[in-house]
């Protein structure tokens, strides 16, 4: 059983001008974090710029990770995609020093039934030697898991332990709430709604906004974590425009402009993202400022 309470955040991959990985910045990221006394990292999501990446860059990227992270925090690692056969592959082969489990995004573009995303998620968990996570983003995959086959899936295999929900279907995530088995996990995996999410029995967040503000988002959690809803509320609230701001012109664009403010990385992106506008860096700036006289 591994206990995902809290908040884990979703690590960015900062590049340079010439669009290399910016390694030095990374280690900053990651300090930051840990620093910011976050619970956990996941290496390689979507804010991470996955889609991107090289199979080397990408492998780069765990190794580096799990060695400056040296066992500190736990680590989770991005391993997903359209291509089952190729994802039970990469998840035999991953070289598991330092992580102590996978989060995989259900299969985007291909629109497979609930069926054929029970049976992809069914082929990763018999080829994985560490836990599942389950990560549903409608928004993005163009397909939900639907509450049913979650509720499958964590009751079927006993190394799937939890799903990143971010769906934002409240129908839905009070079904799974409901009916999970007790050691099954359930996440956030929208930062807006990482309170409300928690009041029904949520553990935490897979954060993007943490990146900039590992310490004040995650102790706005633990806050929640311990039941303090009211004392939790002003952090809650004066996030929330921030975070839409972060996503206003799509993710990791606006978080890596905000850490660019914070001297943390340069706001790079590689195509076919770009960075965002003047008129949202200076909105962002000025949330900036507000969190930071308020902390």
């Amino acid at each position: 059983m591994i206990n995902l309470q809290g908040t884990g955040v979703a690590l960015i991959t900062p590049f340079l001008e010439n669009l290399e990985i910016d390694y030095a910045a990374l280690e900053r990221t990651i300090e930051h974090l840990i620093q910011g006394e976050v619970e956990y990292i996941v290496v390689l999501g979507t804010t991470g710029e996955t889609a991107t990446l090289s199979p080397q860059e990408k492998e780069s990227i765990y190794n580096f990770t799990a060695q400056k992270v040296n066992n500190r925090i736990p680590l989770v690692a991005g391993l997903g995609g359209n291509n089952t056969s190729e994802i039970v592959k990469q998840v035999a082969d991953f070289n598991i020093q330092g992580y102590v489990a996978i989060l995989s995004v259900s299969p985007y573009y291909n629109k497979p039934t609930q069926e054929g995303i029970y049976q992809h998620y069914k082929a990763i968990a018999e080829a994985s030697i560490l836990p599942i996570i389950l990560y549903n983003v409608p928004g993005r995959t163009g397909m939900n898991i639907a509450a049913e086959t979650t509720l499958r899936l964590a009751n079927n295999f006993e190394n799937i332990i939890a799903i990143k929900e971010a769906s934002g279907n409240f129908e839905q995530i009070n079904t799974i709430a409901a009916n999970k088995p007790h050691n099954f996990q359930l996440i956030s995996g929208d930062d807006p709604i990482t309170l409300p999410m928690i009041a029904i029995g949520a553990v935490g967040i897979i954060s993007v906004i943490a990146n900039a503000f590992p310490a004040q988002f995650s102790q706005m959690v633990r806050t929640c974590l311990a039941g303090k809803f009211i004392q939790a509320q002003p952090a809650h609230f004066q996030f929330l425009e921030f975070t839409r701001l972060c996503f206003a012109e799509g993710n990791p664009a606006g978080v890596k402009a905000a850490m660019q403010h914070l001297n943390l990385c340069q706001s790079y992106l590689r195509l076919p993202l770009v960075q965002v506008t003047s008129v949202t860096q200076i909105k962002l700036q000025d949330q900036i400022k507000d969190i930071l006289q308020n902390k």
